[in-house]
């Protein structure tokens, strides 16, 4: 009975706190603390959104009443904790790709043969700017990710398993409150 009770608890635990740590994407915020505004401006969104891979490669498992969650993105660790990356020869290529498909996009005047004066185009302008900036970074450089974190202790977490336990007790005590004889 006390190992069906500890199971039932770990299991409602790792399905409540994984939805809420997957609704942090969705609140664009660890709980209620906000991750800060991405400096890249950016045509494809919040930063932790783009392409939602970082937010399906998280997955839970529990063992012997402990959950882990974890991700196989090596980056994802970086964004949950912030830290530091030191740009490589790999990196700087990825800048100049992004940089010629931000440039690229850019609308001209066949007459005047200049750029179209275009919301897009000022935008596209704007993000290929930048990325030409990150490319221009020498390798070895060092370059600050702010944490944006998703998954780890607060406040609302022991709240959650509170709750769980408080129901799973309930429960218990009403199977032996059924069980027992007069």
């Amino acid at each position: 009975m006390y190992k069906d009770f500890l199971n039932n608890i770990t299991k409602d635990v790792k399905v409540q706190l994984s939805q809420e740590f997957d609704r942090n994407f969705e609140r664009k915020a660890f709980f209620d603390r906000e991750w800060p505004q991405t400096k890249l401006k950016n045509s494809l969104g919040s930063m932790m959104l783009r392409t939602g891979r970082g937010r399906r490669s998280i997955k839970s498992k529990s063992v012997t009443g402990q959950i882990t969650w974890s991700s196989n993105l090596p980056y994802m660790s970086l964004h949950n904790e912030g830290g530091e990356l030191i740009v490589t020869e790999k990196m700087k290529r990825f800048f100049w790709a992004m940089y010629y498909k931000a440039a690229g996009g850019v609308l001209y005047n066949v007459k005047s043969k200049r750029a179209a004066n275009t919301q897009r185009n000022r935008r596209l302008q704007d993000e290929a700017a930048q990325w030409k900036a990150l490319a221009l970074q020498k390798v070895g450089a060092k370059m600050t990710v702010d944490q944006r974190q998703f998954i780890g202790w607060h406040p609302q977490v022991d709240l959650h398993i509170r709750k769980i336990v408080d129901i799973n007790l309930k429960e218990v005590e009403q199977h032996i409150k059924n069980n027992l004889k007069p």
